[in-house]
């Protein structure tokens, strides 16, 4: 078992660190506030290979693989929640799903666009009368002539704002339930496709959230992604994956929350003598330690797993739901321990667990991670 990085990756995890600490930490806090990061800092991105993370260099782009892209989450969200959804909602789910799916026409005319950063990707699954039980949605994909014609609307979905690529989820025989979806790709622009209203968040607010409005939006056949009614399978499996990226960035903003804790705790005096001589406050810093530790161990092992193409999908959601719970811990305890400092944005720790908290939301919830792996668990018992 190896359990260091290879040369690569720790040199591309420096790279990223310094990238991230000179570029977006200073702006984060106004990012935040603001609910927006700026166009240029995508072509930064995409100049870096940030935006390509996974995609192979025939199409133009890094080729890290999934324990790669886990490095760069980690390194983003260590400085930045929202900027790093960016990169999970781009390279995890809109680029992954084109991975999977696409015929060679659509990865040569799509991906090196989505890798280098000329155009952004979004995903679309979550409706407005449908989260976690999405095979209920409401969107519809009807027949015309060669081509389709969707309508119907999408909820929560990142990166509306930048993206010009939409993965997007339609029922194609609705009597079928889940084996009636297919996906399809819909470009912006197209007529009756409407970017809607942009959600007002408690975390990640530098990343956008947006509703989608689809109101009879003709697409031709080469939309069509993948089989036809195999989409929800294929966005199934693309979640699996995506959970391991949101496990790494849920690593970065603990491991924010504690290099925070520990430089005030080795600062601040209380009672004659530093906050970290305090064995209260010792204790809080051992727990956070000890669990991003193993936080990130169970996420490099996950994505190791998909890197050498095994199924074994119950790695992502054990990843994903402990990574993401002490992520939030990690962020309850650095408010604690910077005291009334903590509760003011002047500190950085109040934004990481605003951000930390959707991490235990989005790309199937702790609930269904719960399911999944008692499921797993179950069946393995006999």
């Amino acid at each position: 078992m190896q359990f260091d990085l290879p040369e690569e990756l720790v040199q591309l995890r420096d790279m990223v660190r310094r990238f991230a600490a000179e570029e977006i930490r200073p702006h984060a806090r106004d990012w935040d506030r603001d609910q927006a990061m700026p166009r240029p800092l995508l072509a930064q991105l995409g100049e870096l290979g940030l935006l390509g993370t996974l995609v192979p260099a025939e199409y133009g782009g890094a080729g890290l693989g999934y324990l790669g892209n886990c490095v760069v989450m980690e390194e983003i969200a260590r400085q930045d929640g929202g900027v790093a959804l960016l990169l999970a909602a781009h390279n995890g789910l809109c680029v992954a799903q084109l991975l999977l799916a696409g015929n060679d026409q659509q990865k040569k005319r799509y991906l090196p666009k989505l890798a280098g950063g000329e155009w952004i990707g979004a995903w679309g699954l979550t409706e407005p009368c449908g989260g976690s039980d999405a095979a209920s949605m409401q969107t519809r994909a009807v027949k015309d002539g060669a081509g389709w014609r969707i309508s119907g609307h999408k909820q929560f979905i990142t990166n509306g704002t930048w993206a010009q690529v939409f993965v997007v989820m339609a029922k194609t025989e609705p009597d079928l339930g889940g084996k009636g979806v297919s996906a399809f790709i819909v470009e912006r622009g197209a007529p009756g496709f409407e970017i809607g209203h942009k959600e007002d968040k408690l975390g990640m607010r530098s990343s956008d959230t947006v509703t989608l409005n689809f109101e009879e939006v003709r697409v031709g056949p080469e939309a069509l992604l993948g089989q036809l009614n195999r989409g929800y399978a294929d966005a199934l499996a693309v979640l699996e994956r995506g959970r391991v990226g949101i496990g790494a960035l849920s690593v970065g903003l603990a491991r924010g929350c504690l290099e925070e804790s520990l430089a005030y705790a080795k600062d601040r005096q209380a009672f004659g003598k530093p906050l970290a001589e305090h064995q209260a406050i010792a204790f809080m810093l051992a727990d956070m330690a000890t669990e991003i530790d193993a936080a990130r161990l169970l996420v490099w092992d996950a994505a190791s797993s998909l890197d050498r193409g095994e199924k074994q999908p119950v790695k992502a959601s054990i990843a994903k739901l402990f990574a993401s719970e002490i992520a939030t811990k990690a962020g309850l305890n650095a408010i604690q321990i910077h005291g009334g400092y903590g509760y003011t944005k002047d500190i950085p720790v109040e934004r990481y667990m605003r951000d930390a908290k959707l991490c235990e939301i989005g790309e199937g919830s702790s609930q269904i991670q719960r399911i999944l792996i008692a499921r797993h668990v179950l069946n393995a018992a006999g």
